[in-house]
């Protein structure tokens, strides 16, 4: 584990000392529950101006979203976020602090979108919510106190997935493109034939195997898994997308898949961020009551959204 933080260490350290089954093998509820064992590495509650709860609708459902806004005068810029957890567990409450935390680090309204899981609610239905998320979070923008011209997408791991689905679909239906996409270690392809799939496929967090279930849960039909809509790194081109903000850590099963998401981004003129954390692992965005790197990494993200436009002054994202 040479490079990989002391922090991170003792977080992994002390994840397999509590044990437990690997996803593929648990049933749902042992694995929805088991993820609540996370809030203790999330650090305290970040203070903001307002945070409200809304339902929203979708193709298939009414879907709880949670809307955060940091201090100071509008119109923000503003983040529809999707939560990460294999598109299977978590949930908007579970993700509260971390969502509470980009929102007071980058001064964005965030709205958050819990939409609904496999493998009850498969492709396309959570890309459908996420998207009907971004969809409403535009057309309410007045509302919501947001600057239209400026709202972004976020995602870490199957959220990323679905942040990146979702710029891809804008772009397919010829609609309103987001701002910029944020994809904080995102899950890309479902081959995991990478070296890092390969290297850090058990020990580190994320597991390739739990991982590979995780798709097929997503994903049942294996002709779906091919496709840019569930797997973005599958796409033919990614002309033409928005401005990109991506997060990758070196140990991690997905650290090659992001890597090379923003090396095509970049090669498709789309302005891109890539910010690698070489002492991470996949997660940090959970442990910011643990690992410093999260406190650094968004702070990174802050600066990343400025450079795509996403964020226009120091003023408007520190000084608030």
């Amino acid at each position: 584990m040479t490079g990989l933080s002391a922090q991170a260490q003792a977080v992994l350290a002390e994840r397999a000392e509590a044990g437990g089954r690997p996803m593929r093998e648990a049933p749902l509820e042992e694995s929805r529950a088991g993820q609540w064992e996370w809030l203790p590495y999330m650090g305290e509650p970040a203070d903001l101006a307002k945070v409200e709860d809304r339902f929203i609708p979708s193709r298939s459902a009414e879907i709880p979203v949670r809307i955060y806004t940091p201090p100071g005068e509008g119109p923000f810029p503003a983040l529809v976020a999707f939560h990460g957890g294999c598109w299977i567990v978590g949930n908007i409450d579970l993700a509260d602090r971390p969502h509470r935390l980009l929102s007071s680090t980058t001064g964005c309204v965030v709205v958050a979108v819990n939409y609904q899981k496999a493998p009850e609610h498969p492709f396309p239905v959570p890309l459908e919510d996420c998207y009907a998320g971004y969809r409403w979070t535009f057309d309410h923008a007045d509302e919501l106190g947001v600057e239209r011209s400026r709202i972004g997408v976020a995602g870490d791991s199957a959220g990323g997935n679905l942040a990146a689905a979702v710029c891809l679909k804008a772009r397919e239906l010829n609609e309103q493109l987001p701002a910029a996409q944020l994809l904080i270690y995102p899950a890309l392809d479902p081959q995991l034939e990478t070296a890092s799939a390969k290297e850090f496929a058990d020990g580190y967090g994320l597991t390739t195997e739990d991982m590979r279930w995780s798709w097929e849960q997503y994903a049942p039909e294996a002709a779906a898994r091919s496709t840019a809509l569930v797997a973005p790194l599958q796409a033919a081109s990614l002309g033409g997308l928005p401005p990109a903000v991506v997060v990758t850590a070196e140990f991690d099963i997905l650290r090659d898949e992001g890597l090379a998401y923003a090396e095509r981004l970049a090669a498709a003129d789309v302005p891109t961020v890539p910010l690698h954390y070489q002492d991470s692992i996949h997660g940090f965005l959970w442990m910011a009551g643990r690992a410093e790197a999260t406190t650094r990494m968004l702070g990174d993200v802050r600066e990343g959204l400025r450079t795509v436009g996403m964020i226009r002054s120091r003023i408007e994202s520190v000084d608030r």
